[in-house]
């Protein structure tokens, strides 16, 4: 099996290190958060926190795609995430990806990068409406979204996990992870307000974050708020859709065997 990578010019003084460590990756390193879906795992480097994902071995039909005509999942989340840094868009410190191939199929991928540390998500605000400081930290991320927008940057999975935030000072900063859904071109009204869809089912927070984005933009506030609130609403509908059926289908084949 082949082996591919490419490191950032600042850490490839580390080659050996990382070389080390994604060969023995399911060996070294410290389990990290959710590993439903892929494998997250940190290493130390000379005291400094290193975080490797792993990402799953894709179907046989991207398996195909991958090793012929797409990127793959660690590579966007590589170049996406320099590019990020190059906009002065908050983002864990890209390092390298590594990537595993045979003749014909794409296998195994890394994406690592330095662990970011923070003092909430996103999703804090969504479970908790009395975190403290929050209409200060909802409406400094509506900014930050914004920011996002007038780069030219449209984040596809902008959910509640994907933003890290940490207070530094009276102000609040944001770092974006899971990089490797993300368009780069002039957005239009409806896009920019549509990518705060996945954010939250509170009709309270959509209020404050129209309120946000219609003083940044210029934009109406009820413009903004109608837009927002009723593609949240549609979003809703078919996430829920979606898992109802995800339930009768896993209901028909146990009742099959």
């Amino acid at each position: 099996m082949k082996r591919t990578k490419n490191i950032h010019n600042d850490f490839k003084a580390h080659e050996a290190f990382f070389d080390d460590i994604i060969s023995n990756f399911d060996l070294k390193g410290k389990p990290f958060g959710n590993q439903d879906r892929n494998s997250l795992r940190l290493f130390d480097l000379n005291g400094k926190s290193i975080n490797v994902k792993s990402f799953r071995i894709p179907n046989f039909i991207n398996q195909i795609a991958y090793r012929f005509f797409r990127k793959s999942k660690a590579q966007r989340s590589f170049e996406y995430g320099n590019w990020l840094v190059s906009l002065d868009i908050g983002t864990p410190q890209p390092i390298a990806y590594y990537e595993y191939k045979t003749g014909l199929l794409f296998k195994k991928s890394y994406y690592i990068s330095e662990q970011q540390d923070c003092d909430l998500t996103y999703r804090e605000l969504t479970t908790n409406l009395n975190y403290p400081d929050f209409d200060t930290i909802l409406r400094a991320f509506t900014r930050f979204t914004y920011k996002l927008h007038q780069k030219n940057v449209h984040f596809l999975d902008h959910s509640p996990g994907n933003t890290l935030i940490k207070k530094v000072g009276d102000d609040y900063e944001f770092y974006l992870v899971d990089l490797n859904r993300m368009e780069f071109k002039t957005l239009d009204f409806e896009t920019r307000i549509k990518n705060f869809s996945k954010l939250t089912i509170h009709k309270s927070m959509i209020e404050v974050m129209s309120d946000e984005y219609a003083k940044c933009s210029g934009e109406d506030y009820n413009k903004v708020f109608d837009l927002m609130w009723s593609s949240t609403e549609a979003f809703q509908h078919k996430y829920h859709r979606k898992r109802r059926l995800k339930k009768k289908l896993k209901f028909w084949k146990k009742s099959k065997n």
